[in-house]
């Protein structure tokens, strides 16, 4: 197993109620034709598919998913949603869990990519996207730039939502190069619910490097699913490497 944390029960019971934006047609809908171009005729394997947020109605289009989780409580909840024949799950870890066949398209949305504690874990990642790619498919993350423009000297705290319902901010560790999101939620009868998780951000120029490694090569940067362009002051991107013909 990974140094990835493991989502409880109960977190992964109120996930999709909490990410309601996350689930809304406005963010899936430029998800699903990006992927589904990528994917063409072939089929696609979801790293950390968690829910089944993007997976289930990308099968839906049409596209044969597999996907990899590493929780049995997130993905019995994609379960509900999808028998195991339509939409195969595999409980691992997505660095070194092999599913069989060959994929036109490996994905991994959502940041999730930082679960992956370690660099070495995260290189590992890549060479598991490239070991189940078919020469010529491509491997995507989607991914936040690390918000460190925003960290005068001293702080070590970011604001990423303050909301009626909601309060995140990440704190950094600067030389381990690691950030911890914290989440103050309130629930429906006012009492306010706190939790946190790790991460390990990376720099895209990092993981060029190691799609290098693994053997990939970049063929694009957009700064969002519509593919609007890549730029100094993006918040985060989608990358698409491509395995070598």
């Amino acid at each position: 197993m990974t140094s990835s944390e493991l989502w409880t029960r109960a977190t992964a019971d109120r996930y999709d109620a909490e990410e309601t934006e996350a689930f809304s047609a406005a963010v899936l809908g430029p998800t699903l034709a990006f992927l589904a171009e990528l994917a063409g005729d072939g089929r696609a394997l979801e790293f950390a598919i968690g829910t089944g947020r993007v997976g289930v109605p990308l099968r839906e289009h049409g596209v044969p998913v597999v996907g990899i989780e590493l929780s049995e409580h997130m993905a019995a909840v994609l379960r509900r949603k999808i028998d195991a024949d339509t939409l195969p799950v595999v409980i691992g870890d997505m660095a070194t869990t092999v599913v069989p066949g060959e994929f036109t398209l490996v994905y991994l949305v959502y940041n999730t990519i930082t679960n992956l504690l370690t660099q070495d874990e995260q290189v590992e990642c890549f060479c598991n996207a490239a070991r189940h790619l078919a020469p010529g498919g491509r491997f995507v993350i989607e991914l936040g730039v690390p918000p460190l423009r925003f960290l005068p000297p001293g702080q070590v705290a970011v604001p990423f939502d303050v909301s009626e319902r909601h309060l995140g901010f990440d704190t950094f560790d600067l030389v381990e190069q690691l950030l911890v999101s914290h989440h103050f939620t309130r629930d429906d009868d006012g009492r306010y619910r706190r939790g946190n998780s790790r991460h390990r951000y990376a720099w895209p120029a990092e993981l060029d490097l190691m799609a290098r490694i693994a053997g990939l090569e970049l063929e694009r940067r957009v700064a969002d699913w519509d593919g609007a362009p890549f730029a100094q002051d993006s918040a985060k991107h989608i990358s698409v490497w491509r395995k070598p013909a």
